[in-house]
């Protein structure tokens, strides 16, 4: 299952991870982060043992959202070695998100 970050816990969780990590932003109230949402936590399941996989909720977590300049939700960012190495913004295939990890992986 996706883990939880927020504006406390971001930093260690995913800038410090020694495994790529996939990082959700979204809200409850949008759409299409229901829509995707699923299909993240399939991606959690599938690869715990190669990466990691966080939700961030940007009404909860506004420092952590603005600092990466998240202005449209769902928006997928892949981190490798603390920096972001891909982004994908709105509701795709799951496709798109696998072969995105799997070039950091």
């Amino acid at each position: 299952m996706a883990l939880e970050v927020n504006d406390n816990n971001f930093d260690e969780v995913v800038l410090k991870s020694d495994r790529p990590v996939v990082v959700d932003f979204w809200a409850e109230w949008c759409g299409p982060c229901r829509m995707i949402a699923p299909i993240i936590e399939e991606i959690s399941r599938e690869y715990s043992e190669k990466a990691v996989v966080v939700k961030c909720d940007v009404d909860n977590s506004p420092s952590v959202a603005a600092k990466f300049g998240i202005r449209n939700i769902p928006t997928v960012l892949f981190f490798k070695d603390g920096k972001v190495a891909d982004k994908q913004v709105g509701a795709v295939p799951k496709s798109n998100f696998v072969a995105k990890l799997n070039a950091l992986v």
